[in-house]
């Protein structure tokens, strides 16, 4: 099948709308169905507008249908909560839950309004570093107004950074907030700050085995490797994956290479894993890690693994044309790939 860009544009022309909106509602259900469910509802409606006009066509309808199910299903279960992207020039931002915080404005007068869904594409449009970032943030009013009746503002915070440094940009109800990030890393809630401060209990810990402070009197050894970083939060709580994440980056040892540096990535992600069956959700639902990524924002290079398939794979943004109109997708590659080697 022809990129679904491509079909768009026939779609906007008027050409065999019948066949060209049935592959591309197909199209846009195999998005989701490979963790595309962020560009599936920002083109749900426009498929669902054009499709009005021809509700004769039964192949339509159904696959309508299947579009209708997804977005509730989808809008029901929070799983538009968290999304990132990076642009040619170096400069990324991820997006993570943070509900029951996330508090945005009403429109207002002297500053740029922002809807929650544009922020990203409007800094990484205009900006190339964090410093042009912040500028940007300065002149923002981020504004709550909703993509579509069931898509309400995703209650997010995020992380922006580039090759030098890194800030965490929170919206709550006394404003916008943009603190430096020495650590790295951001996980769902709480508010960065107490991220940050949870730190302090864990000074202690290191890589290093522990030396016995305990008492000179008791002769206290260490009976296992790791010992140093006993204490370390093993539960799966946004606030203990932060710290465990950010011990991880902190002490990891990577080698020099791109694939090195690229295969030590997704170590360090993997201390933060979840696993199907540990986290219920609600009945017979489970938290996991749907899928872990990582860009070589020089190179625009984005890796990534899904929770079926751990062979890496990458989409290199340089391969394509940069300026052109059409939409590129790469279908995800979510089954499993095993090397059987006799």
């Amino acid at each position: 099948m022809k990129n679904l860009g491509y079909i768009a544009g026939e779609i906007t022309k008027g050409k065999n709308l019948s066949e060209n909106l049935l592959k591309y509602g197909n199209g846009m259900c195999s998005m989701y169905n490979g963790l595309g469910f962020i560009k599936m509802s920002m083109n749900y409606y426009t498929v669902l507008d054009i499709a009005r006009d021809l509700q004769n066509d039964k192949d339509l309808l159904n696959m309508i249908n299947r579009l209708n199910e997804l977005v509730e299903r989808f809008v029901e279960n929070d799983e538009c909560d968290d999304y990132e992207a990076f642009n040619e020039k170096g400069l990324g931002i991820a997006g993570l839950n943070f509900v029951g915080n996330a508090v945005y404005q009403e429109v207002g007068e002297g500053r740029e309004n922002i809807a929650q869904f544009e922020f990203i594409p409007w800094i990484l449009a205009q900006c190339a570093s964090v410093e042009e970032a912040r500028e940007k943030l300065d002149k923002m009013n981020l504004v709550g107004t909703q993509f579509g009746e069931q898509l309400p503002a995703a209650q997010l915070h995020w992380i922006i950074a580039d090759k030098n440094q890194t800030i965490t940009v929170e919206s709550m109800a006394d404003g916008i907030h943009v603190y430096e990030n020495p650590a790295g890393v951001l996980t769902n809630n709480p508010p960065f700050p107490e991220q940050m401060f949870r730190l302090n209990d864990y000074m202690h810990l290191s890589p290093k085995q522990p030396q016995n402070h305990f008492s000179t009197e008791l002769p206290l050894r260490s009976y296992s490797r790791g010992m140093g970083a006993l204490g370390l939060p093993g539960d799966l709580s946004s606030q203990s994956r932060f710290v465990r994440a950010a011990f991880v980056r902190a002490n990891s040892v990577s080698g020099n290479s791109e694939t090195e540096s690229v295969s030590q990535f997704f170590h360090i992600l993997g201390a933060v894993d979840q696993q199907r069956g540990c986290c219920e959700v609600k009945d017979g639902q489970y938290e996991i890690t749907i899928y872990t990524s990582c860009c070589n924002a020089d190179k625009g290079i984005y890796y990534y693994t899904t929770y079926n398939n751990h062979q890496i794979s990458a989409v290199h943004m340089h391969h394509e044309n940069l300026d052109s109109s059409q939409l590129v997708c790469c279908p995800m590659q979510t089954k499993e790939q095993i090397c059987h080697q006799n």
